[in-house]
C-alpha cells in the first residue's frame, strides 16, 4: 500500500510537471496559432486544461495562476480535474469527447500520468485539425490521432523554455518547434484500441471506458456511422461485446425497454453506448475496457 507521504511526493512532481507544461506552451507558440478562422480572431487564446489533480487543494489554482500570470488574456477552460486517477484511458475518451467543439489553435494541456518520474516522454503534439497537445506520451492521445490524425512532435527537452527563472516576453511567438527533437508520429505511445470501422460485413470498434457510477459502456463509434449499418429505433441489434454475444434493442431512451434489460443508444456526445435500464452493464456481464466490439450489418 502507497503511503500517505509518497503519494504527495509523486504528487507534488506531477504538478511541478503541469506548471513547466503550461508555462512552456505559453511561450512557444505563434501568435498566428491561436487564429485559426475569422471566428476564432474575436477572442483570446485559449487553453484547455485537464488532470486527475482533484479540486481539494490548491493544485489547479496554483496552474491557472501561472497561466495568467504569463498570458493575462488568457481564457482557461477546465475539461477536467476529477480523471480518475492515473486512468490514462479516461484521460483518452475526455480530450476525443471535447476536441471538435474547440477552434484551430485551441492548446490542450493534460497531465494524467501513471509514468511520472519514468523514461516516458513529455510532449507538444500538432493535430491536422491546427490544434496543439502539450501531453506526457503514454497514450492519451491516441483517439484523437484515431480520428484527427496527428501530423507533427516534438518532445519537450530545451530548458530554456522551461524553468520560470529564464522566461521572457522575448519568447513569445518562436516557432514551437525548438521546444526540442522532433518524435516520428509512428513512434507515439498508442492505447490498444480497436479503430472503429465498417465493411461490407459490419462494424468493429472498441469499448473504450465505463460512464461514471452507472456502468454503461462508452465506445468510440460514432453514432452517424452505426446508422450505416441500418438499423432504426426499436429494432433489435445482434452484438459481441468482449467474449459476450447479446441481443440488444437499439433506443431514443432507456425506458424503451424493461428494468434491467441491455439496450443500445445514442449518447450525448454522440456515441453509440451500450446499457442496462437501471442496472451496471459492466458489472452484470463482466466487461472492462478495452474490449472489442463488433456489430454486423442489419440483415446478416
Amino acid at each position: 500500500m502507497i503511503s500517505s507521504s509518497a503519494r504527495r511526493g509523486q504528487f507534488d512532481v506531477r504538478h511541478t510537471i503541469s506548471v513547466a507544461l503550461v508555462i512552456l506552451m505559453l511561450t512557444i507558440l505563434p501568435s498566428g496559432a491561436w487564429a485559426g478562422n475569422d471566428a476564432a480572431q474575436k477572442y483570446p487564446p485559449t487553453i484547455v486544461f485537464m488532470t486527475d489533480f482533484g479540486v481539494l487543494d490548491d493544485s489547479v489554482a496554483i496552474c491557472r495562476g501561472v497561466m495568467y500570470g504569463i498570458m493575462p488574456d488568457v481564457r482557461i477552460v477546465d475539461l477536467t480535474h476529477q480523471v480518475t486517477p492515473f486512468s490514462v484511458f479516461d484521460g483518452a475518451r475526455y480530450l476525443f469527447g471535447a476536441t471538435p467543439y474547440y477552434p484551430r489553435g485551441t492548446v490542450f494541456v493534460v497531465v494524467v500520468d501513471p509514468g511520472v518520474g519514468s523514461s516516458r516522454k513529455a510532449i507538444v503534439a500538432h493535430s491536422k485539425k491546427g490544434q496543439y497537445f502539450v501531453l506526457p506520451d503514454n497514450g492519451v492521445i491516441t483517439l484523437v490521432d484515431q480520428r484527427d490524425g496527428i501530423d507533427a512532435v516534438r518532445e519537450i527537452t530545451n530548458t530554456e523554455w522551461m524553468i520560470g527563472s529564464k522566461l521572457s516576453s522575448t519568447f513569445r511567438g518562436d516557432d514551437w518547434s525548438k521546444v526540442g527533437p522532433e518524435v516520428p508520429v509512428r513512434n507515439l505511445v498508442r492505447l490498444d484500441l480497436r479503430v472503429a470501422t465498417i465493411d461490407d460485413h459490419g462494424l468493429k470498434a472498441s469499448v473504450i471506458a465505463t460512464d461514471g457510477p452507472f456502468g454503461n459502456l462508452v465506445t468510440n463509434v460514432d453514432g452517424g456511422d452505426f446508422l450505416k449499418l441500418g438499423y432504426t429505433h426499436g429494432q433489435e441489434v445482434p452484438v459481441k461485446v468482449g467474449d459476450k454475444e447479446l441481443k440488444m434493442k437499439f433506443v431514443k431512451t432507456f425506458s424503451d425497454v424493461p428494468v434491467g434489460d441491455p439496450l443500445l443508444y445514442v449518447d450525448s456526445r454522440g456515441h453509440l453506448g451500450l446499457a442496462l435500464n437501471q442496472r451496471s452493464f459492466a458489472e452484470t456481464y463482466g466487461i472492462r475496457p478495452p474490449a472489442a466490439l463488433v456489430i454486423p450489418r442489419a440483415g446478416r
